[in-house]
Order: C-alpha cells, then sequence, then structure tokens
C-alpha cells in the first residue's frame, strides 16, 4: 500500500477499501479522442527545435485516493492546474527526451525507450512524485507516436523528438512531497538542434556549478536546468556556443550533453574517455550507447570510416582542463565531443578557460574519425537500418 495513501486515509478519517489505480493502457481504460482540423507539418528545413508541437498529446492524472485516471490520447491543449501546486511552488517537475525515428518499412522506431523509462522512473522517486507503472507508459508514447506518425520526418538528421512528463500537483504550500500528478507527453518535429554544422565552442565555468555532489545532477529534473540559463548567456555574450560545467577544474558535462575526449596512446591506439557517473552527471542514453559501440570496434563491429586495425579503449575516468591543454600541446588530443538525445554526437571546436582558448584538431565535416563514426552507426541503429542488440523498437510491437 502506498505511504501516500495511508498518510491520507488516517488524515481524512477515511477507511482504504483498495489500492490506488495502477497507470492502465488496456483498452477499456484508455481513450482517443482525435481532433477535429489538424496543423499543417512545416517542411524539414524549417523546423527549430521544440517550437512546432504536434496536433495531440497523452494526459494522465494521479490523486492519493483513486489512484492512476484512465488516460487519454487527446488534441494538444493547455493544462489546468492550480496555482498552489507543487510543480509550481517547489519544482516537482521531471522529464524525459526521446526520439522516434521512420524505419525503412515506414514503421515508427524509438532508440532504447527501456532506458528512457527506467531514467524516468528513478528521477521522480528522487523528489518523491507518485510512482507509475513505465511498462504502460512505454505503451501509451508508442500508440501516441503511431497516431502522429505523419509528424515524423524522413529527411536524414531529422526526428520526432518526444517529451514525457510528470508534475507535482499537490495544491499545497506546505512544504512537502505532492501525493498528486500530473503525467503527460507531448512532441515535436525537428531538425539538427545545432543548425550549423561548425563544431560548437565551449566556455569552462567554475564560478557557477552546475551540480555537486549528492545533489541532484543524476536526474533528469527541471530545476537542474533554470540555473544554467544565466551563465549561458554570458558564454554566448564572449562568443562561445555552450558552458563546460566544471567543480574545481573538473569536467562534468558540456552544456545538457555528455562529455568525451579521444586520445592518442603511445602504442597506436586510442583512449576514448569520459567523466565518471559519481552524481553531477546525467547518465545519458547516448552516452552509454557511444562507450558500448566503441568498446565494440573492431571486434563485434566496425565504426564506419574508422581503421579497424585501431582499438578503442573506453574509459569512465576523471577528466580536467589542465589535461586537455596537457594532451593538446603533445598533439595526443585527438578529438572532443560531446553526446546527447537532441545532437546525437556533435564535435568541440575550442575551449575557453582562464582568458585562453584550447583549441582542437579541426576536421571535414567537423566531426572526428571516431565521432563521425558514432555519429553515422548511431543513426543508422535509430533509424532500423542497422540491427543491433535490440536498441531500435517498433511502435507497433
Amino acid at each position: 500500500m502506498a505511504i501516500s495513501q495511508v498518510q491520507n486515509g488516517v488524515a481524512n478519517g477515511d477507511a482504504v477499501a483498495a489500492a490506488p489505480a495502477e497507470l492502465d493502457t488496456q483498452a477499456s481504460k484508455l481513450t482517443i479522442n482525435l481532433a477535429t482540423q489538424l496543423k499543417d507539418v512545416p517542411p524539414a528545413a524549417e523546423l527549430k527545435f521544440g517550437q512546432v508541437l504536434t496536433d495531440h498529446m497523452m494526459v494522465a492524472h494521479y490523486d492519493p485516493i483513486h489512484g492512476w485516471s484512465a488516460p487519454e490520447i487527446k488534441p494538444y491543449a493547455p493544462l489546468s492546474i492550480d496555482p498552489a501546486s507543487s510543480c509550481l511552488q517547489y519544482a516537482t517537475n521531471v522529464f524525459e527526451g526521446m526520439k522516434a525515428y521512420l524505419g525503412p518499412d515506414g514503421t515508427p522506431r524509438l532508440f532504447r525507450p527501456d532506458k528512457n523509462m527506467q531514467r524516468m522512473e528513478m528521477s521522480a522517486g528522487r523528489v518523491a512524485l507518485p510512482p507509475f507503472d513505465t511498462n504502460e507508459l512505454l505503451k501509451l508514447i508508442k500508440k501516441l507516436v503511431m497516431v502522429e506518425k505523419r509528424w515524423i520526418p524522413t529527411v536524414k538528421g531529422h526526428s520526432l523528438y518526444i517529451r514525457p512528463t510528470i508534475i507535482g500537483t499537490r495544491s499545497s504550500l506546505g512544504v512537502a512531497a505532492s501525493d498528486s500528478a500530473t503525467l503527460y507527453v507531448i512532441m515535436c518535429p525537428t531538425g539538427p538542434y545545432f543548425r550549423s554544422p561548425r563544431p560548437v565552442n565551449l566556455l569552462a565555468v567554475q564560478e557557477h556549478v552546475r551540480a555537486w555532489p549528492g545533489g541532484t545532477g543524476g536526474y533528469k529534473l527541471a530545476l537542474n536546468y533554470a540555473p544554467t540559463f544565466k551563465p549561458q548567456q554570458y558564454a554566448a555574450k564572449l562568443g562561445y556556443d555552450q558552458c563546460l560545467w566544471l567543480l574545481g577544474d573538473k569536467i562534468t558535462e558540456a552544456g545538457a550533453m555528455n562529455f568525451f575526449a579521444v586520445v592518442r596512446r603511445d602504442d597506436g591506439d586510442l583512449d576514448v574517455l569520459t567523466p565518471p557517473l559519481d552524481g553531477t552527471i546525467l547518465p545519458g542514453i547516448t552516452r552509454d550507447s557511444t562507450l558500448a559501440l566503441c568498446a565494440a570496434h573492431p571486434s563485434r563491429t566496425t565504426l564506419p570510416g574508422l581503421d579497424p586495425s585501431i582499438r578503442l579503449h573506453t574509459s569512465e575516468r576523471e577528466l580536467t582542463v589542465p589535461q586537455l591543454a596537457a594532451w593538446a600541446d603533445e598533439g595526443r588530443l585527438l578529438e572532443v565531443f560531446s553526446v546527447g538525445t537532441a545532437v546525437v554526437v556533435v564535435a568541440v571546436g575550442r575551449i575557453g578557460f582562464d582568458g585562453k582558448d584550447i583549441t582542437l584538431p579541426s576536421y571535414e565535416g567537423s566531426l572526428g574519425p571516431v565521432g563521425r563514426g558514432l555519429y553515422d552507426r548511431l543513426t543508422e541503429i535509430q533509424e532500423g537500418r542497422t540491427e543491433w542488440d535490440n536498441w531500435s523498437v517498433p511502435c507497433d510491437s
């Protein structure tokens, strides 16, 4: 029995007859109400991340007595919430970022969606939001994607971005966990996150900290993002695209992306390095996929364009900006790139630190051999053109 249910029953003097209802996608529970008028889908060349939302959304509500309401797929519309809701007062907001792609057979596909569901469950638990069945939520997402199939771009580098969100709706100013919630899913067609093909430039930031040991950096919470906006504006004024978040001189994340460096070893092989998941870094699905594919080269697969005689050694280890500068001076730092759902893989051109720039090797097309091989292989898998460990999941399954 849920703790919130017991507390509510005691507070109201009510006997609890049954456990709150679970999130349920049975035909008898899920309702689908389609819009009578559909929007025009913009040309792929005009798509900007997050600006055009699709026709429909999925919504379900939770209260501590009845549990989850019957989920509904309905026309996209504003939500109605109490001004005292926990999400507005105490930032009890959790979201995920996923993408749908159209496979060669015309079937919409998701990329490792089980990982997104696991992370969303973990993040919701961190801010004590009501639990939900991740398998049922994934079924709802698949149904919504099928309803909005016409919105999935067919141009390479484009996709349908999916934003599952859960917000606390307890209508009280009391400082406590929210025992009520709204779960919803919205979607938007999108092109490349960075419109320019050039590498991104990062400003290393020490005076503003994105996340700290024991904090919430390892969870996908809305409260992690707002404090980064002001430093990002400052970085932009100095000519940088994103902030490189530091703890002291230790690297954590690049903007909202995971950070990677490729370093040449004495034996000619390559080290592919990324900071460890120490609680200050979001466990990215693209990060995990990058490590897996690099570790598999060349034994299980060969990354496109990469010499199969070169072995990649992956390592999750502490990285500092002075280390990067030293490797660059020695000519051993071959590539720096960042990865994430929105960008997939993007090259880093220079890093500003302590008034100076660390300039990184440049390559035709911006990405180096490792980054390019990863981008090509990841997009092949995401679009269902290459099978790999069941990472690409059809929405009709």
